[in-house]
């Protein structure tokens, strides 16, 4: 003890340590929040896809409502009805009480998705939280060494639980199959995204099924950025995004063998709901082995509502809605590709992230975007990469097209002001990935 009664020094300095390493990370992420209004900003007032913080007015480009279901009059008059007779809430968890609006939105999202079965829980992070453990079932987790915070977080979990985790390099089949080829572990799990939430891209998922099944392995995607957008492939699709919005499995044309596919309703449908597409087995264990089935709060109503009426909207002109948002993203892609600014977005999918030249320059750069009414998703370090600091858009469908103009006139002079990685440049990330 000290002479003042409190603990010495000392012996303090174990937890002191760990905090100060933990501020020491996150020392840029700080500075950005304190500097930045584009974090934690308090928004006022929306008026279709612009916001308003403060008294300024500001095109949104920030938003996940891809199909801008957030906004469509039709599923927003559905909800009433829905209101008036299930009530704002349901009271019980869904092993106690399951509303049959749940069963309904099961047997619609099955049949969307092709697969065998589907479970409904209210976000992924509980699905991540939960299930991981399961699949994982004390063997060898691997995972993409730049897979989704709640995605590591969900693997931490079953490494309490005695599973063993173990990362390979980003989007590596070759790196993974390796390090499968070494492990003699019972049950082998293997965890990536879908369409990655910062680079905009889908990983190769064939390569990794082949992998997986090479090596008697389950495959679990997180395609919560692809459900919605992306879709299965036909030759009379409207636009290169596909049909249906059924999730990048169906987009690439493969089957559910050996694959676990998780997405969610927030994103695209703007509802608090989320899915795991499983063998109807695996759907029975869950419903006792995944804690939110037991335990959690449901979805509100409202959320159950807008999902059905999702569905509606998307069977009669989802496709429509999805060739509008790859205009509007190609239209963005097609300005920066004249200024010769490099995004590490290929596939033309609506995420758009553009690193700077100097990671120094977000703050500025975040300023300069709002100062001239543009609100994007600011990206620092350490949640990307240093060579990857920048700034992301999500472009939507309702998005109007003179926001998508506006944002195209503040990039050009957005290039004119701040120094951004030119496209023609080639970046080596293997060592700052693999670290």
């Amino acid at each position: 003890m000290s002479s003042h009664g409190g603990p010495h020094p000392s012996e303090q300095a174990p937890s002191n340590r760990w905090i100060d390493r933990w501020l020491a990370a996150c020392a840029d992420l700080d500075r950005l929040k304190q500097s930045s209004p584009m974090t934690d900003a308090v928004i006022e007032e929306i008026s279709g896809r612009r916001i308003r913080i403060g008294d300024r007015w500001l095109a949104d480009f920030a938003s996940c409502n891809y199909l801008g279901f957030d906004l469509d009059p039709e599923i927003i008059e559905a909800v009433p009805e829905y209101l008036s007779t299930w009530g704002t809430h349901p009271s019980w968890s869904r092993l106690l009480g399951n509303p049959r609006l749940y069963p309904m939105i099961e047997e619609r999202l099955t049949d969307l998705l092709g697969s065998e079965d589907s479970l409904i829980l209210p976000t992924i992070t509980h699905i991540h939280m939960s299930v991981i453990p399961v699949l994982a079932a004390g063997g060898t987790i691997f995972m993409d060494g730049r897979a989704h915070k709640t995605i590591y977080d969900g693997c931490q979990f079953a490494a309490a639980r005695g599973a063993t985790l173990r990362r390979f390099r980003f989007e590596d089949p070759d790196d993974l199959a390796c390090q499968l080829k070494d492990d003699t572990s019972h049950a082998r799990l293997i965890c990536i995204d879908g369409v990655n939430s910062m680079t905009g891209n889908a990983p190769p998922l064939l390569e990794f099924a082949r992998v997986a099944q090479e090596h008697e392995a389950l495959l679990y995607v997180d395609d919560a950025h692809g459900f919605g957008v992306i879709g299965e492939r036909r030759p009379d699709e409207l636009s290169p995004l596909g049909c249906r919005g059924n999730s990048i499995v169906r987009h690439l044309g493969m089957d559910y063998d050996g694959i676990i596919l998780v997405g969610g309703f927030s994103k695209s449908y703007s509802s608090l709901t989320a899915f795991i597409a499983c063998p109807t087995p695996l759907k029975e264990m869950l419903k006792t082995a995944a804690a939110p089935y037991l335990y959690s709060g449901p979805s509100p109503t409202a959320s159950l509502a807008t999902t059905l009426a999702g569905f509606d909207v998307n069977d009669a002109r989802g496709d429509r809605i999805r060739r509008s948002l790859w205009q509007k993203t190609d239209h963005v892609l097609s300005c920066l590709r004249r200024l010769n600014v490099r995004t590490l977005n290929h596939s033309g999918f609506p995420i758009i992230e553009i690193p700077l030249a100097n990671h120094e320059d977000i703050s500025a750069v975040g300023n300069f975007l709002f100062e001239n009414g543009i609100y994007v998703t600011l990206a620092a370090y350490p949640l990307v990469p240093k060579s990857e600091v920048g700034f992301r858009i999500q472009v939507t469908a309702a998005n109007g097209d003179d926001e998508i103009e506006e944002l195209n006139d503040t990039l050009r002079r957005l290039a004119g002001r701040f120094e951004l990685q030119p496209a023609d440049q080639q970046h080596d990330l293997d060592q700052e990935q693999a670290a």
